[in-house]
């Protein structure tokens, strides 16, 4: 009677510990609704997760009333991933924080399929409720994980954008192949182990050749819908193993995924489909088609004109793209900002929903220098003051200033909404050199009669540019 109620007691407990990270997970991300508040979201949310992953560890106890065992292997697993995890984090730089995103991504994908794949091993024979969401996790877990691995490769340049003939084809013969086996054997037709894993290996070519031929333009959709698909399987793992906090975390994960991934759609003003069938931004017939058209001349400016334009002016916006954050130029920018402010020119940012290459970049960058989060604007309020505001400085931003998404409809990017920055007074671009971005797209806007080229490294240029400034 002792042991029972130590059962029970460990029990009520571990209910407890559920309870807690659950709420945990859920105030983390409110708290991440706010650049304020975001890092103590995480740090609470991290809280609730020690405290369910050390519940479980010391107090879960399976049908016949055994504990865990096998510690060693389990904290020789955690200091691992702990030391791995935590030496990458410190040292990735952010420019390559989507593809670090995306491999975690995968990894979270990874770990839902072998939660399915060792329940099948264990039971081979369920019942069809059972044996359905065993199915369900080990697919869209290894569609995210073979998809994420994809777009880690491509974010960072080892893996081009291609599209395979007849790829559409193939992706939705794979897709019904999936489907089919996968109601052929929860429906006991066919009783075979090797059945299940030809679905695995399916899944796992469909989410490769899904992600290749999807252009850069539209990576951050496409880590958003990965993303959701890895809560969705974590969510299935949570009923597997009758777990409330895997099952919250699965489902927040899973939906905020899926909202954002729609955010995402609405702020390019096209489809969910449309992102990945029509390829947009695939870098080689867009490029194409972008060099082929005459554009004409465009100007430079020095930066001496620059800063004299810039201490005159009494409203100065700042649109942040990828090139800043490949310069690490955050903080010179910050700089810049204050600098202006102190000569009485009015300073904000005008913030693209997918400028960069994962949903909130720019917004973490700049965060990350300090800057103050009312000066963010998002692109409608942006918008609405580019007609009053005397200079547009654009740091490393193409496609989201492009005016050939609103004025030309035989590019690929027509539609999307974009930041309208030809209608401020004066427009200054800072780029490299006169590469297409990430769309693979000649930007028009390089042409237009009021917009200035400032070649050079964003950090370097923003650090010159400061240095004139304090002369003017």
């Amino acid at each position: 009677m002792d042991q029972l109620q130590d059962i029970l007691n460990g029990y009520s407990v571990l209910l407890l510990s559920y309870l807690i990270g659950s709420i945990t997970f859920i105030m983390g991300l409110k708290m991440l609704s706010h650049p304020d508040t975001a890092r103590k979201g995480n740090l609470v949310a991290a809280f609730g997760m020690v405290i369910s992953i050390l519940a479980t560890i010391f107090l879960y106890r399976n049908g016949m009333g055994e504990k865990l065992h096998n510690y060693g292997w389990i904290f020789a697993a955690l200091v691992i991933g702990t030391v791995v995890g935590t030496m990458a984090a410190k040292k990735v730089q952010m420019t390559a924080m989507p593809e670090m995103v995306s491999l975690f991504n995968g990894m979270g994908g990874a770990c839902a399929m072998l939660i399915s794949v060792v329940e099948y091993h264990h039971n081979p024979t369920p019942d069809a409720g059972m044996f359905t969401i065993i199915v369900l996790g080990m697919v869209i877990g290894t569609v995210s994980f073979a998809g994420s691995i994809i777009a880690w490769g491509k974010l960072n340049g080892k893996i081009k954008d291609k599209t395979i003939p007849g790829g559409q084809g193939i992706n939705f013969v794979l897709l019904g192949a999936v489907l089919v086996g996968s109601i052929v054997m929860i429906g006991g037709y066919v009783d075979m182990p090797s059945m299940f894993y030809i679905i695995l290996a399916c899944a796992a070519l469909y989410g490769v050749l899904f992600v290749m031929p999807i252009g850069g333009a539209d990576m951050p959709v496409v880590i958003s819908l990965l993303n959701s698909f890895t809560g969705v399987a974590a969510a299935f793992g949570g009923f597997l193993y009758n777990n409330p906090v895997m099952l919250t975390g699965g489902i927040l994960v899973g939906s905020a995924g899926t909202i954002l991934t729609m955010l995402m759609c609405k702020a390019m003003n096209r489809s969910l489909t449309n992102v990945l069938i029509g390829s947009f931004g695939g870098g080689g017939a867009a490029a194409a088609g972008g060099a082929s058209k005459e554009q004409g001349n465009y100007k430079e400016i020095s930066l001496n004109d620059t800063a004299v334009l810039m201490a005159y002016a009494s409203k100065v916006l700042i649109i942040p793209g990828y090139g800043l954050a490949v310069a690490q130029a955050q903080h010179a920018c910050h700089e810049l900002e204050k600098l202006l402010e102190e000569k009485g020119v009015e300073v904000g940012y005008g913030i693209h929903p997918v400028a960069g290459r994962m949903p909130g970049h720019m917004n973490v960058l700049l965060a990350e220098a300090d800057v103050p989060y009312e000066k963010l604007l998002e692109m409608e309020d942006a918008n609405a003051q580019m007609g009053t505001t005397s200079v547009v400085l654009i740091l490393g931003a193409n496609d989201v200033v492009n005016p050939a998404a609103k004025e030309d409809p035989s590019s690929p990017i027509y539609g999307m909404p974009i930041l309208e920055v030809e209608k401020a007074e004066h427009v200054i671009v800072n780029k490299r050199s006169m590469k297409p971005g990430y769309a693979g797209i000649e930007n028009d806007l390089f042409f237009k009669p009021k917009t200035s080229m400032l070649f050079g490294d964003a950090k370097k240029v923003l650090q010159e540019l400061v240095a004139e400034l304090k002369q003017v």
